[in-house]
């Protein structure tokens, strides 16, 4: 997860009731293979001492920053909103580093056409059936 950040932020009042999302997900980016995955990445707790809710905040690798409600969204939904979106800008970056345009747009009439060596779902059905 870390290998997409370049820094992640969780702050929370320790009294509070509503932080076993931000302690959870805390607990993840100190796990050690979250830390080999990315060394580089910083991972900076505030502790608050008022009633600000808990709340996380992570920058991805190309500096786009995103802010989750810790006390609205559990930790390992964060987690896999945070993979999505870094696989996604991997992808990206693939793209344009290969001098390719981004997003990928398929003609429409390319995406309804069969291609020979595919077969559609009822063909192969039908073929499993006669076996």
């Amino acid at each position: 997860m870390l290998k997409f950040l370049s820094r992640v932020r969780i702050e929370f009042n320790a009294l509070d009731p509503r932080t076993a999302a931000s302690m959870e997900f805390l607990a993840q980016c100190n796990a050690r293979k979250a830390k080999e995955s990315n060394p580089a990445c910083q991972v900076v707790v505030k502790r608050r001492t008022d009633d600000h809710p808990p709340q996380i905040t992570v920058t991805f690798f190309n500096g786009v920053e995103e802010m989750f409600d810790a006390t609205a969204t559990p930790a390992q939904d964060i987690r896999n909103m945070i993979l999505e979106k870094g696989q996604m800008l991997e992808t990206e970056q693939m793209f344009k580093e290969a001098g390719e345009k981004w997003p990928v747009v398929i003609p429409e009439e390319e995406l309804s056409q069969s291609f020979s060596g595919t077969k559609s779902s009822a063909c192969a059905l039908l073929e499993q059936a006669e076996s």
